[in-house]
């Protein structure tokens, strides 16, 4: 395990490579770096993992070097491993490194083939970063990290302003999230003295015991850092402009690693979280109420990344319900299993919109199952593990984990919010899955060739399936104990099977045939309205501009004009002025001289007089 070090060194030094290369290296010799470097951090975590559950499963930290040290501030650079950072590592450096090589077939031809490997090689960096840091202080660099590298990558094609606004809504909205952040690590240390996680969670019970309410502030600081790195209410709107970067950017960033990190975040300092259930139980109230929203918007979206971009939004709205009932193991178990589905979706829909030549609106697609049959296969069981259908795929065994959860631990209302959920997610899975591979062919479709597109696909459609489920995170978490006992699990998965099983016949029953049903709601005044209000994902958009954007630039046009420039610049005017009176009053003349000491002589015998 001294070899931790390495899953950040080799991505890094990958970037310092490509950053320097200028893109002056052919494609293959970027790719080789850029994938390389990643499948040699992936082979170091499948070293340290043997050698960590050779060890008894025992957690360990390398010490690495001092940040910085003054006075009593001291943060070290050190790694942890244990349980929870292994299962994060591999997700990041395993289904990084699949994202990697379709992505070296994907770019092919792109402008900036060298930039977008640099960019993702200092992205899978800054991602370790984060999962290893033993410290708020170093998971804060690394979560920084991801949001530059979100930044760049989302706005990767640049010259297209679209992007860029995206780019920066993303960067803006993220970094609000991440000021809480930055005053929960305030409080922590002003109050604990320490930001070791594991230190923290040992001194806080006995310094928060009596009537201090500052462990609620801090603990609300990391759900608001959390839920604006994940997308989760009310800080979830970035995500579907997001799409705008490249497709495999949506399965790296989007899916299956950065989104995510604020699960974890929650995941790894829930010993404070234990402290202030009310924050706890938010916790589980957000994502109850973000799977629902989101679930409505994905019904009536268009755009084929947009969906899954609203999807991504209501799974991981799943992790913070499982968080909030402290089913921890489920949490990271449906984050590992949505890391596969999610990537093999997202990479699948990139194979599609390069083969019908940069085309994303679904409605203008169709049929194209007989033309690409793969990525039709990695839809159906991509799809099949998000709507979680019941005992073949990955996704049905994790999301019954946080329904039982809920169940168990007496939130039936969170439990019926996930019900819900999984209804709706079966429903506009199937409804873009029926639309786009089933009906008439409406665009001539090229299917991809070549290993670097079919292995990354054929590997997540594998781990999608129950093969996926097999993979037990090794935590140390407690499960819910169960009163309900197995007839009332049992119960309960037959219930949210069926859910899932019904949504996807309605889909059936509505997108398979001539769609008449559809078209009568969708033209109804109900209908109308609805399908708009949810396509805007429920007006957040509007709001936010009518609330903060407006606002700020009615400021910046205000202060455009500098009024306090202004405002100095009043002496200086009257300096002007007066000048100009004193030059006008000697101009050689005289009778002027004559006049104005007549008239300062009589202005001067009134005033007397006055007096």
């Amino acid at each position: 395990m001294n070899l931790l070090y390495l899953t950040i060194l080799f991505p890094l030094i990958g970037f310092l490579l490509l950053a320097f290369s200028r893109g002056r290296w052919s494609e293959n010799l970027s790719a080789a770096i850029g994938m390389g470097s990643v499948g040699l951090a992936a082979l170091v975590t499948l070293y340290v993992g043997l050698d960590f559950f050779s060890h008894g499963q025992q957690p360990f930290t390398q010490a690495l070097w001092t940040w910085m040290h003054v006075g009593q501030f001291d943060i070290k650079v050190n790694l942890t491993l244990d349980g929870l950072s292994l299962t994060m590592l591999s997700v990041v450096t395993g289904v990084g490194f699949l994202i990697h090589m379709f992505a070296s077939w994907y770019m092919r031809g792109e402008e900036g083939y060298s930039r977008f490997f640099a960019y993702t090689n200092l992205f899978i960096a800054s991602m370790v970063v984060l999962v290893l840091a033993d410290n708020l202080m170093l998971m804060y660099l690394g979560w920084e990290g991801v949001g530059l590298c979100s930044y760049l990558l989302i706005g990767f094609y640049y010259t297209d302003p679209k992007n860029g606004a995206a780019a920066m809504k993303a960067f803006i909205i993220t970094r609000v999230g991440d000021v809480f952040l930055a005053f929960a690590l305030f409080i922590l240390y002003n109050e604990l003295g320490t930001l070791n996680f594991h230190e923290m969670v040992q001194l806080a019970p006995a310094h928060f015991a009596a009537d201090n309410h500052m462990l609620q502030w801090a603990t609300l600081m990391l759900l608001g850092g959390a839920v604006g790195k994940s997308a989760q209410l009310p800080l979830q709107t970035w995500l579907a402009d997001a799409m705008a970067g490249p497709t495999p950017v949506s399965a790296l960033i989007h899916a299956a690693t950065m989104v995510t990190a604020g699960v974890y975040l929650i995941a790894r300092s829930h010993g404070l979280f234990l402290l202030t259930p009310e924050v706890l139980h938010l916790v589980g109230i957000v994502g109850a109420i973000t799977l629902v929203l989101a679930g409505f918007a994905a019904l009536v979206q268009t755009d084929i990344k947009r969906v899954l971009a609203y999807s991504t939004m209501s799974q991981i709205g799943y992790m913070f319900l499982a968080l909030g009932v402290q089913a921890w193991d489920a949490a990271i178990f449906h984050l590992m299993t949505h890391a596969f589905f999610k990537a093999l979706l997202f990479l699948s829909s990139g194979s599609v919109i390069l083969a019908c030549h940069h085309e994303q609106n679904i409605f203008k697609m169709g049929g194209l199952r007989k033309s690409i049959p793969l990525v039709y296969t990695c839809f159906l069981v991509g799809g099949a593990a998000l709507a979680a259908l019941p005992l073949i795929t990955a996704g049905f065994y994790s999301k019954d984990e946080i329904l039982f959860g809920a169940l168990a631990n007496g939130h039936i209302n969170l439990m019926t919010a996930g019900l819900v959920g999984a209804f709706l997610t079966s429903i506009y899975t199937f409804r873009m899955i029926f639309i786009v591979f089933h009906g008439k062919e409406q665009i001539h479709a090229h299917a991809g060739k070549g290993i670097t597109h079919h292995l990354p696909l054929i590997v997540l459609l594998v781990l999608s399936t129950f093969v996926g489920a097999l993979i037990t995170p090794p935590l140390a978490g407690v499960l819910p104990e169960n009163h309900f006992g197995e007839a009332g699990k049992t119960t309960l998965e037959i219930a949210s099977g069926s859910v899932a099983i019904i949504g996807i016949l309605i889909a059936a029953a509505l997108w398979l045939g001539k769609r008449t049903l559809v078209t009568r709601i969708a033209q109804s005044a109900p209908g109308r309205f609805f399908a708009a209000w949810w396509f805007a994902a429920w007006g957040f958009d509007w709001l936010y501009d009518l609330v903060f954007v407006k606002p700020y630039k009615a400021v910046a046009r205000l202060l455009a004009r500098d009024p306090l420039d202004a405002l100095m610049n009043i002496p200086a005017l009257f300096t002007r002025i007066a000048n100009k009176g004193l030059v006008l009053s000697e101009n050689g003349q005289l009778r002027w001289y004559a006049a104005s000491m007549s008239i300062g002589a009589v202005v001067v015998l009134a005033l007397l007089l006055v007096i």
